[in-house]
């Protein structure tokens, strides 16, 4: 009877560790809810569970600016845990979604959204070729303190390195 309340107990905790290895979100590039003031390149989503990267008919990752029209360029390139997609350059100024659905092995897809901001700036100004000089810079002062302190260290340094020559060569004289 007690053999199979433990084989039981084995089962019961084998059947839930493969329902705990579901595949979640562990991370987004960029952040859910970041705002941006240069314009990505890409979008990245990570999961726990590895991608199927032979399946691209199972994988997509849209996404789509303010106005609703899609900003991505379509290719999907999968990386064991990760899937990113590339971003057409960003002009306009607000939230942009990121839609997808990835597919792993003999699990359910990772499904789901998130959104980051994107800050365009708001004037572009050319960078002015004439520099103008800053204010003149003194010398560093030297101070005679840190100095005698330097030389005292010196000094000693060089009478311990006497020293230990002088015990060493009378250690070698007595053997």
């Amino acid at each position: 009877m007690s053999r199979l309340r433990i084989a039981a107990i084995v089962l019961l905790t084998f059947l839930g560790a493969a329902s705990a290895s579901a595949n979640t979100l562990v991370s987004t590039n960029p952040i859910s809810g970041s705002t941006l003031s240069v314009s990505p390149t890409n979008v990245t989503v990570t999961g726990q569970v590895t991608l199927l990267a032979d399946a691209p008919d199972a994988n997509s990752i849209t996404v789509t600016d303010p106005n609703g029209v899609r900003v991505d360029d379509g290719t999907i390139t999968i990386a064991a845990m990760s899937a990113t997609v590339g971003v057409k350059p960003l002009v306009d100024s607000g939230t942009y979604t990121v839609t997808y659905s990835l597919a792993s092995e003999g699990d359910a897809p990772l499904e789901g959204n998130f959104t980051f901001k994107f800050q365009s700036p708001s004037v572009i100004s050319t960078a002015n070729p004439n520099p103008e000089p800053s204010q003149s810079q003194s010398p560093a002062s030297s101070s005679w303190g840190t100095n005698i302190f330097v030389i005292v260290l010196l000094v000693i340094a060089v009478i311990v390195t006497v020293g230990l020559s002088l015990y060493a060569r009378k250690l070698f004289a007595d053997r």
